[in-house]
């Protein structure tokens, strides 16, 4: 698949079903077979107040579930013998069935279906009768979103941008990048190549649903194996091996010796961050409103003005370079008053608008600010792991060199000092690597958000019930 293809939301087709009225059901057992289709609904047709609905509330147990008979059921069998999945199903068809417009013999339903789904299932409709077409997209509708999510790894980096909210079928799929970017945040705050060994032992069991009990996190064995590998791969930079225990040389920095350049490494890794959020934050302000919303949105080109204006303006303070402070400065001015420009006009225009262009812009400039200072906790929680990992291998240390009988004492220590601190930092690795992507990456990549894609599917039985 093209990367083009990858970083987009599958592409949705309007579509009218036509069918004959007495072929309803069966057009509507093969969508729900299907599983890709998503009816729209018209509300306040009697909803609920039909046969299967009926039956099913009169039933004492509740449904685990819903199921459609692929023959045509007999309601009252089904009551009689307590198939309340099977009546489930029933009050689910009856309810898109109350939503088609009937005109005479024929009944027709629209809604929405990925593009690429719309041949098989439209071969599939002529044997009972029935029609797909495909429609234009109303003017003023956005299709509802459905994220591509190509094998495991896929379907974990997705459920990440789906926490956050459900992305405009308009914007960018973000689902790999904010994938990849937080297992490697997590990593540099967890960096240990012992710790991260573990996390690939975790990762292997969940892979192969072990123990039964954690079987419901197997979707998430992508995200803990790419957060072990960051990890070893950060723990082999750090030399660290459970704690400086000499086992790996330092290949990059000391976080405990090097702190310094520990923080500068991560607020210039922020920084890079920052950059490609305020890329597809221009992309997608691109797409949602054309060029003049791209330009002048704060989390467009003028945002991504005003923020690389800055970093320049900053680093040639730092270096002691007039030439690229200067220029800083003028990139950072055209951005501030591109920035000025579409806030104006946004707020109406006048003394009040004004005043809250202001207070906009100075809250533009100071986030930025925030923003890229808060990556420093990459360096912070780093440095935390490090330091504890330290403590426990002096502490073990003294104690083995007390003698034999200490032995056992470092050991434990070894091991119980190595467990709280793999628990306590994992934890709080993975709620701030969280933090940063929706906080400081996120709010700048969307604006607004889309309408999820639900497709209904209830299974079918092809066996019949017994009378």
């Amino acid at each position: 698949m093209p990367w083009s293809e990858a970083l987009t939301p599958v592409r949705m087709q309007r579509v009218a079903i036509i069918a004959p009225h007495t072929a309803l059901r069966e057009i509507l057992v093969l969508i729900a077979d299907a599983g890709c289709v998503e009816i729209d609904r018209i509300d306040g047709l009697g909803h609920g107040t039909r046969g299967a609905a009926l039956r099913l509330r009169r039933l004492r147990s509740e449904p685990t579930g819903a199921a459609l008979s692929a023959a045509v059921p007999d309601l009252a069998v089904l009551e009689r013998e307590g198939h309340a999945e099977l009546l489930a199903g029933e009050a689910q068809l009856e309810e898109r069935a109350d939503s088609a417009v009937v005109r005479g013999a024929t009944a027709a339903l629209a809604g929405w279906c990925p593009a690429d789904q719309v041949p098989r299932l439209a071969e599939r409709f002529v044997d009972v009768g029935g029609v797909l077409v495909p429609l234009e997209t109303p003017r003023g509708v956005d299709p509802p979103t459905l994220l591509r999510a190509t094998g495991a790894p896929g379907r974990s980096f997705t459920s990440l941008v789906t926490a956050y909210g459900t992305v405009p079928y308009r914007d960018v799929d973000p689902s790999w990048p904010a994938g990849i970017a937080y297992v490697v945040m997590f990593g540099v705050m967890f960096g240990d190549a012992g710790h991260g060994l573990l996390l690939l032992l975790a990762a292997a069991l969940l892979y192969r649903r072990r123990p039964r009990c954690l079987a419901s996190l197997h979707t998430m064995w992508p995200f803990v194996a790419g957060a072990g590998i960051a990890s070893a791969l950060a723990g082999v930079a750090y030399g660290e091996f459970f704690g400086p225990t000499g086992v790996l040389p330092v290949l990059w920095l000391d976080p405990v010796g090097q702190p310094q350049r520990l923080l500068v490494s991560a607020v210039a890794f922020g920084g890079l961050l920052l950059a490609l959020a305020y890329t597809a934050g221009t992309v997608n302000r691109w797409r949602e409103g054309g060029p003049s919303t791209a330009l002048y949105a704060t989390s467009g080109m003028a945002g991504s003005g005003l923020f690389l204006g800055l970093v320049l303006a900053a680093a040639g303070v730092y270096l002691h370079v007039d030439a690229i402070a200067l220029l800083g400065a003028v990139i950072a001015t055209c951005g501030l008053g591109l920035a000025a420009i579409g806030l104006f006009v946004a707020s109406g225009g006048g003394f009040a608008g004004t005043v809250q262009t202001g207070v906009q812009l100075f809250d533009a400039v100071v986030r930025i600010g925030s923003n890229l200072v808060s990556f420093a906790r990459l360096a912070a929680f780093g440095l935390t792991h490090a330091a504890l990992g330290q403590i426990v291998w002096r502490g073990t240390t003294a104690l083995a060199h007390r003698g034999p009988g200490a032995l056992v004492g470092a050991v434990l220590l070894f091991v119980v000092g190595n467990a709280v601190a793999f628990a306590l930092e994992a934890l709080v690795a993975g709620v701030q690597a969280l933090r940063l992507e929706f906080y400081e990456l996120f709010s700048r990549v969307f604006q607004a958000q889309g309408r999820p894609f639900r497709p209904w599917h209830v299974p079918v039985r092809h066996t019949e019930v017994s009378p």
